[in-house]
């Protein structure tokens, strides 16, 4: 049985701060694979700019090519209509019921999960493995696990992570106002945005 991590987001653009967590998730957890999954029209996002999802998925096989445990999915960009995490990860299971799936995300979304579509689904198709900074209240953290638990017979590890204020958006205004993203963006992932002009002349 693989121990496969799933992370799914815009990537609007991927940046390293995704590409860490990924790594972070492999070694601590001691996954055989991540994969890296952008969205396609995601329904939180909705009525809202973002970049077509060819780019997006594009943008993330660029990020991942050079680490052999990384793959890059294209499941939710070929799914027509809305993404719902708990479509993706009920197709998951169905797809490789031989493997266990990890849902890699921000522990703050613990406390919003429950507002996303069908949670008792996700809950019941992967260990939902959440990234906790430093900054976090942890007291509040396992109060609400523990809630999760209870109500969803929910499987959560909490995963330790570094305080990284990397962000998608910000990376977008400083391409808008024509400043470096380097370090911040995998050369290949830039080298792309500027020969498709992404992310440039931006209305704000």
């Amino acid at each position: 049985m693989r121990k496969i991590g799933i992370m799914g987001g815009t990537f609007n653009p991927i940046h390293m701060g995704h590409l860490l967590l990924a790594q972070w998730a492999l070694d601590e957890v001691k996954l055989d694979e991540v994969w890296v999954m952008p969205t396609g029209v995601s329904y939180l996002k909705a009525g809202r700019d973002v970049t077509a999802p060819e780019d997006r998925y594009h943008m993330a096989c660029l990020a991942v090519q050079n680490n052999e445990k990384f793959r890059c999915c294209d499941m939710e960009i070929k799914r027509e209509g809305y993404t719902y995490s708990y479509e993706t990860m009920i197709e998951l299971h169905d797809r490789y019921p031989q493997d266990h799936f990890y849902f890699i995300f921000g522990a703050d979304c613990l406390f919003s999960i429950e507002n996303w579509k069908c949670p008792e689904q996700i809950f019941a198709n992967c260990t939902v493995l959440a990234a906790v900074r430093g900054d976090m209240d942890t007291e509040a953290m396992q109060s609400k696990i523990e809630e999760l638990k209870q109500k969803y017979h929910a499987d959560i590890m909490l995963l330790p992570f570094m305080q990284l204020e990397i962000s998608s958006t910000d990376i977008r205004e400083r391409i808008n106002m024509g400043k470096s993203v380097r370090y911040l963006v995998p050369d290949d992932v830039i080298a792309y945005i500027e020969e498709k002009g992404l992310y440039q002349n931006e209305v704000k």
